[in-house]
């Protein structure tokens, strides 16, 4: 089978790199970063191509070649990237965090009879699944709750903060109103609101925040209670919400000089040097995904955590492989035709299926990707 890999970067070269071991795939890795690809010239099973990947019919040239594509493009190019590869009739595996609605694209992807699995990263992704999982082993689901961050094992000055991601998709944490159920309606409140301090074993205290991390959880699952909340080291909500209110994260360009300048494109500019994960540098990936409700009238709380670190055999950073390797996992799923629901699949939908929970938590493990569970009855 042949996959394209749309992206190079630092998630979607060790995307590339596992489709590509054991000859399993023949894969194709394309990006506009000749820099990028270069870390994937010459390694067994993988061809590379430098090309723009906004570039409409040259996108759909490289797909028309390939039988699945893996996309992991960055999230302001996400959406239609995805809705060209539907109209290609090409099964996707889709990581990129775009904000518009997927199942805009539903109806297509049916018409194209097109499998496309989308936000299957790790938050979203996995924490979708693990929702969704939970809920199926229910009557009643009161509670789910997610908690996760990727964060440097070195703190650095000023931030304390580095990413795998391009700033702009981090900061979108940031701006983007974020979305929650409370009493089973819809809450909107602003991002970076409702802090809490959380103690995590071997890492301290993190502080927890409202992002807009639930996705399609808001409109798929029904539950009480349905919350995700991001966590950085202390002290990171006010120097984020500094930024944001002083305007820096606006998208809308201001007269300097003469010149039209975006202030998030500026700041982004000088952000990414300082937030990027360099070559080498380690970091660390928590999740903590909680569901809670009712069986046969008694109360259950299902718990699944994980804690991963950047892993120095391959030098590949924690949030990559937490990140991509779930979409890898979920490539091979639909490679071997154990998911076949046509049109858009949220992550979810995966979850409601304990066969393909086991197939994600064995395909994880065996990549040092591991999952903790434990199961409670509560009062």
């Amino acid at each position: 089978m042949k996959v394209l890999v749309l992206g190079a970067g630092l998630v979607g070269g060790p995307m590339a790199l596992d489709l590509a071991r054991n000859g399993e795939f023949e894969v194709t890795s394309a990006d506009r970063s000749a820099e990028a690809l270069a870390r994937l010239a010459g390694k067994p099973g993988i061809t590379t191509i430098e090309a723009d990947l906004d570039d409409a019919d040259l996108l759909k040239s490289l797909v028309n070649q390939h039988d699945l594509v893996v996309s992991a493009v960055p999230g302001f190019m996400g959406f239609r990237t995805l809705e060209r590869v539907i109209e290609c009739g090409k099964n996707v595996v889709d990581i990129a965090f775009f904000p518009e609605d997927m199942f805009l694209l539903d109806a297509k992807a049916c018409e194209m009879n097109v499998t496309a699995i989308c936000d299957i990263g790790v938050a979203p992704g996995m924490s979708n699944v693990l929702i969704g999982y939970g809920a199926s082993m229910l009557d009643t689901l009161e509670k789910g709750i997610t908690y996760v961050g990727g964060l440097p094992v070195v703190r650095t000055w000023p931030y304390e903060y580095k990413a795998v991601f391009s700033p702009i998709d981090v900061i979108e944490e940031y701006t983007r109103p974020a979305r929650y159920i409370d009493g089973g309606r819809m809450v909107v409140r602003e991002a970076l609101s409702d802090p809490e301090l959380l103690n995590f074993p071997g890492i301290g205290t993190l502080e927890a925040f409202n992002s807009d991390g639930l996705r399609t959880l808001a409109t798929t699952v029904k539950g009480d209670f349905l919350i995700e909340k991001t966590l950085r080291y202390k002290g990171h909500i006010e120097k984020m919400a500094v930024l944001r209110d002083t305007g820096f994260f606006d998208k809308e360009p201001i007269l300097i000089n003469g010149a039209m300048i975006s202030p998030l494109e500026f700041t982004s500019r000088l952000l990414f040097p300082k937030w990027k994960l360099g070559v080498g540098e380690e970091d660390i990936t928590i999740m903590q995904v909680i569901t809670e409700g009712l069986k046969d009238g008694v109360r259950r709380r299902y718990t699944w955590d994980l804690y991963d670190r950047f892993d120095t055999a391959t030098g590949v950073h924690s949030m990559a492989r937490t990140t991509g390797y779930t979409a890898t996992v979920v490539a091979r799923l639909l490679s071997k035709g154990l998911y076949s629901h046509k049109g858009i699949s949220a992550p979810e939908y995966l979850g409601k299926d304990e066969n393909i929970v086991k197939f994600l938590f064995k395909g994880l493990e065996e990549r040092g990707v591991v999952y903790k569970e434990k199961m409670e009855v509560i009062d």
